[in-house]
């Protein structure tokens, strides 16, 4: 009667350990798939937002191309030229890319890519 108990707890020992490993397993999965990409992402936008600057040519989360012409750093907002005499107040986090090349690249000077960022845009 001992051995008979003695063999049914191993055995719901092993049951359980085999019903933690997949959802261990998952949880892994899900965090090197889908939380730990959008984090990296986070930290990437965060940084492109800091270094925003006056007359960077950028990319709105809306698909509109403009020049950064204000920053206001009370209210987290700013002004961008979407057209000549057309300038659009805007939360800075609705800026999606950055289209200028920074200074510090080891660049001679030349904007030759900048256009080519840019698209159509005239």
């Amino acid at each position: 009667m001992i051995s008979v108990l003695a063999q049914t707890s191993d055995g719901q020992g092993g049951s359980l350990i085999g019903l933690l490993f997949p959802l261990v397993l998952m949880g892994g999965v899900f965090y090197f798939l889908l939380i730990r990409p959008q984090r990296m992402r986070q930290r990437q936008q965060q940084s492109l937002l800091g270094r925003l600057r006056i007359g960077d040519d950028v990319m709105t989360s809306g698909g509109l191309f403009g020049t950064v012409k204000r920053i206001d750093e009370d209210t987290d907002t700013v002004t961008v030229e979407i057209a000549p005499g057309t300038e659009v107040r805007m939360l800075r986090r609705a800026i999606a890319q950055r289209l200028v090349e920074d200074e510090g690249d080891g660049d001679d000077g030349t904007d030759e890519g900048s256009d080519e960022e840019a698209g159509s845009r005239p």
